[in-house]
């Protein structure tokens, strides 16, 4: 039985248009709301600076569930099609 560990102790608004990191387009930003994963995903993401509340611009992704390249704090990071697929991210909304 795994366990599930959430960045915000699971509090969010669930009518938020939530999508995951590997959902957003390239180019597109959005807010970090929640980490689906256990507490290695978690503190991993976490020293990558990927927090609930951070926002981060999605900047490029490779095809057939390649890793995901992401800016956060200036600072670009990749990180793998899994781990971006547990990241659940509100998308901003394009004037």
């Amino acid at each position: 039985m795994r366990r599930q560990m959430h960045g915000f102790g699971g509090r969010f608004n669930p009518e938020a248009n939530l999508v995951t990191l590997v959902q957003l387009k390239s180019g597109q930003s959005g807010t970090v709301v929640d980490i689906h994963g256990g507490r290695r995903i978690i503190d991993r993401l976490n020293a990558l600076g990927i927090i609930p509340g951070k926002k981060i611009t999605k900047t490029s992704a490779m095809l057939m569930r390649g890793p995901v390249t992401i800016a956060v704090d200036r600072v670009e990071v990749a990180i793998g099609f899994g781990m971006a697929n547990k990241v659940m991210v509100t998308p901003e909304r394009v004037p």
